[in-house]
């Protein structure tokens, strides 16, 4: 599974790092990182990458299976 970020839209609220902050995080800037290469989520943190996913007010992130 892979999480794919539009860094354009991302305008750093940090919903998606209060959810799953191992997966997404934010810098001093307020801009956002993923923390695996690839943006491809780790075996066993899908659930949390789509809930992660579903409270940005922006939808800013998108699942791709």
């Amino acid at each position: 599974m892979k999480v794919i970020v539009d860094y354009n839209r991302c305008e750093g609220h940090g919903m998606c790092e209060e959810r799953a902050g191992d997966i997404f995080r934010l810098d001093d800037a307020g801009d956002l990182h993923f923390a695996y290469e690839g943006e491809e989520v780790p075996a066993g943190r899908e659930a949390d990458a789509k809930a992660a996913a579903g409270v940005c007010p922006v939808a800013a992130l998108k699942i791709v299976s």
